[in-house]
């Protein structure tokens, strides 16, 4: 789990510096297959296996905890605290990473993953089927509720929209911050990661069987809805004029919220590759291991250090210093900025060296060391 924990996040980092560097970040989607191309669209699509993953096994990390001796109330105070403090730091520490200030709030999967744990602090007192079925009913049901419009709720609307769609937060009529990652979907995630986390105690060849079948099945799930072009998915598909298009169009899922087809597509793989890695020795897994045993340390740090260098570059580009703050309210005074997508592969490469020392540093640490603050990051 660390190991796939580690990759989804290294991939996660190659997402944000891509935001921060690419030259064409600011001025389309790349999963736009009318203005993308083949790489620039799969270099954006392999890091939708970042949030479903990550959230996932946060689910089942808190079964494992469950069944090595934790009781029920440790376990629901634990979530409690720990959800809390996540939402606590995604408005405060990681806002101002991602804006060098706080008047703008983009609340994404930190702040997710923090409510989602404050629901399973309460779903946890139930039976573990009973978990298991919520997960389910919410991530294959919760796209009934796609017609609901914020607006329908007057007053109301950022509820809707912090719960089931994205949309601005607004505070006097200025746009003060976003909801990115909407709530309901992200629990059903984390409520399916701890309703299987059983799997995970199972033998190693029991296990890798069980990973293969349903791992296979919710691939499979994926193919049939998406061909069917039915439910599971508001973002529809059609035969483009060449093969490389029809597949972008086919694979351009809803991530905000996570489609059933979103979830299916990313869940699917995640799960036939984890016994793969059990196979991994332990020298190649290593620089894995080591992000994937301090997730959010990593974050954190990722976000300062790939903005950082990026303000750095636009001043030497001649922008203002601060001008990738406004990355996520409009760029047009960063018109041109960026570097090429092989160059913005280069600084993700960079990022994660120099990332790989304090991480490995804080690992060991947490290793060591039993103080309760350590496991708050």
């Amino acid at each position: 789990m660390d190991i796939l924990r580690g990759l989804v996040i290294a991939l996660m980092a190659l997402d944000h510096v891509r935001d921060f560097f690419h030259v064409r970040a600011l001025q389309f989607d790349p999963l736009d297959f009318e203005q993308s191309y083949a790489v620039l669209f799969a270099t954006r699509w392999v890091t939708h296996f970042c949030a479903p993953v990550f959230v996932f096994l946060s689910g089942v990390s808190v079964h494992l905890k469950r069944t090595q001796g934790h009781s029920r109330p440790q376990l629901s105070r634990r979530l409690l605290t720990r959800g809390l403090w996540l939402v606590f730091l995604e408005l405060t520490l990681v806002g101002f990473a991602w804006n060098f200030s706080l008047d703008f709030l983009f609340l994404q999967v930190i702040w997710a993953i923090g409510w989602s744990m404050v629901v399973l602090a309460a779903l946890v007192w139930l039976p573990t089927p009973a978990v298991l079925a919520i997960g389910l009913v919410i991530v294959a049901g919760h796209n009934l509720l796609d017609p609901v419009q914020p607006d329908q709720f007057g007053r109301a609307a950022p509820l809707w929209s912090a719960l089931h769609e994205s949309g601005p937060i607004l505070v006097g009529g200025r746009l003060a911050g976003f909801f990115a990652y909407p709530l309901i979907a992200w629990v059903g995630v984390m409520a399916l990661g701890y309703g299987l986390g059983a799997i995970f105690r199972l033998d190693p060849p029991a296990r890798r069987r069980t990973l293969y079948a349903l791992g296979a099945g919710t691939l499979a799930l994926f193919v049939v809805l998406r061909l069917l072009d039915g439910y599971g998915d508001a973002n529809t598909w059609e035969v483009q004029p060449t093969f490389p298009r029809t597949a972008m169009d086919f694979l351009a899922t809803t991530k905000y919220p996570p489609s059933l087809q979103f979830l299916c597509m990313t869940l699917g793989p995640a799960l036939l590759l984890l016994p793969l890695l059990d196979r991994l020795r332990a020298r190649t897994a290593e620089p894995w291991i080591t992000f994937g045993a301090v997730p959010f340390f990593f974050y954190v740090l990722h976000v300062f250090l790939a903005h950082g260098l990026s303000a750095t570059l636009s001043l030497a580009q001649g922008y203002p210093v601060w001008g990738v703050a406004d990355l996520f309210r409009g760029a047009q005074g960063l018109q041109g900025f960026g570097v090429s997508l092989l160059v913005t592969y280069g600084v993700w490469l960079l990022v994660l060296a120099l990332l790989y020392p304090p991480c490995r540093w804080f690992a060991g640490l947490k290793r060591r060391r039993r103080d309760w603050w350590l496991s708050y990051f």
